[in-house]
């Protein structure tokens, strides 16, 4: 039986809809959504985060980085006014969390700090965006550097990684230009005049003039299409300058060869020369730079094609398989960077490695002797002679002692074992870089390209002590 009062106690539930087509008794009953009903979840982000997680894993590696450079850089202190600062263990954790992620953007990372609970739970209740983010992973090069070191030895410490022996190689990634970006010394020329013209004529505007051409402009936008022509003009600027340079080197390349050809050959009669200038005089390439980031060069990719990139070369332990060095440059060869990689680990080490590895591309001579004489042995490979019929190992007439032992080294057998060790410690540095997203910067410059690869490599060195010392290979 019905009671009385039943329409009234049902009377402000929500309507129960069917689909359509579905009437009378074959009309089913369903619960659908109320997001208007006000609901009490006393909670903390704490019991939102499962123990094992990864996340976790993050902040405890964070707590023992050493992060007094970047604490000293605060101007906000007690008993002086000041809006304080994100506590600089947070943003150090997000953008390690967000590397190993497979993410990049410190738009999206500040996104996920509102509506992820892994990064809800690293910020815990510190307000997040872009800019600081994206400043923050730039503008600490030097103390990124200094964090890998730390991170290393404390690998070393441990007993898990040994300094003795260090494969190095480089990977090319793209960087944040196109192909159509590059253009002639000449037409920079041109794109810097225009530029300057758009600034003159962004600064003399009275404000009349603002408010005739938009009345929806405002002071905000006017100052935002100023700094775009500024930037512009900046970065033609820069690009001028780098076409400069490489020009000069041009210049100073044919000098050095037609020296060497007068040198080498003997001087022509005046028939002779008359006839040569008669001939057509082979036109120099004229050198190009980028207008949208000047310090990336064209070279060629994994994939044999030729684009826009950035050089980046790791140092790994062969032991541990952890990264010890980190280096960037525009230059597209790995030769003559054995040298220099081994001069920065022994700098920042107090020691350098007893064994160097690297691939055919590192093999230049003068690197080889300069090891040696460090007390570094160099294990790279021969090249293969023209001639077939001579022994690759054997000592050549001139060939100074230390490249004399080098090629005897490289034949023997246990060489050849110490080298497998290359490709499954460099190979597997750079493998693991590219798959957390280390395929195309999202920064410009040199030094804005190292912070990154610094991230990289820290994240890298931060799971090898997750899997080393701590045992969590779960994690990994």
């Amino acid at each position: 039986m019905v009671s009385v009062g039943e329409d009234k106690l049902f009377k402000g539930l929500p309507n129960q809809t069917a689909p359509e087509g579905l009437s009378g008794p074959d009309k089913p009953r369903l619960r659908t959504a109320e997001r208007r009903q006000v609901v009490w979840r006393p909670f903390a982000l704490d019991d939102f985060v499962p123990s094992d997680h990864r996340v976790r894993l993050v902040w405890r590696f964070v707590e023992g980085l050493d992060l007094s450079a970047l604490l000293a850089t605060i101007k906000a202190v007690e008993g002086q006014p000041g809006h304080p600062p994100a506590d600089p263990r947070i943003l150090v954790a997000l953008w390690l969390f967000a590397t190993i992620e497979n993410i990049s953007s410190a738009r999206y990372i500040a996104r996920l700090c509102d509506e992820h609970i892994a990064y809800q739970w690293l910020c815990g209740g510190v307000g997040m965006n872009a800019k600081t983010l994206s400043d923050f992973r730039c503008n600490n090069g030097a103390v990124l550097d200094n964090l890998l070191i730390d991170s290393f030895t404390a690998l070393v410490q441990a007993g898990v990684a040994n300094f003795k022996r260090i494969a190095q190689d480089g990977v090319r990634v793209r960087a944040s230009a196109g192909a159509a970006s590059f253009r002639r010394h000449s037409t920079l020329e041109e794109c810097r005049h225009e530029a300057e013209q758009v600034v003159q004529k962004l600064r003399g505007k009275t404000a009349a003039e603002t408010a005739a051409e938009s009345v929806a402009a405002t002071r905000r936008q006017e100052a935002a299409r100023r700094r775009v022509a500024d930037d512009r003009e900046r970065r033609v600027r820069a690009a001028l300058a780098v076409t400069e340079e490489l020009r000069a080197r041009q210049e100073e390349k044919a000098r050095k060869e037609a020296k060497r050809e007068a040198d080498k050959e003997p001087k022509e009669t005046a028939d002779e020369a008359k006839s040569n200038d008669a001939k057509p005089k082979e036109r120099q390439k004229e050198p190009r730079a980028s207008t949208t980031d000047a310090e990336a060069r064209i070279m060629k990719m994994a994939d044999g094609g030729f684009r826009p990139a950035y050089n980046v070369q790791f140092a790994s332990d062969t032991e541990s398989g952890a990264i010890a060095g980190v280096s960037v440059d525009n230059i597209g060869s790995d030769m003559g960077k054995m040298a220099p990689m081994n001069d920065a680990l022994a700098a920042n080490y107090g020691e350098r490695p007893k064994q160097h590895l690297a691939d055919g591309g590192f093999a230049k001579l003068d690197d080889i002797k300069a090891l040696s004489a460090a007390g570094v042995e160099t294990y790279v490979p021969v090249p293969t002679p023209r001639d077939a019929t001579k022994d690759r190992y054997a000592p050549r007439p001139g060939d100074a002692p230390a490249i004399a032992d080098w090629r005897k080294r490289m034949g023997s057998d246990d060489a050849k074992t110490i080298y497998r060790e290359r490709a499954q410690t460099a190979e597997c540095a750079n493998a693991q870089a590219r798959n957390r997203g280390m395929k195309q910067f999202l920064v410009r410059g040199t030094e804005k390209i190292k912070a990154s690869a610094l991230w990289y490599a820290l994240a890298h060195n931060m799971m090898c002590t997750w899997r080393l010392v701590w045992g969590c290979s779960a994690a990994y």
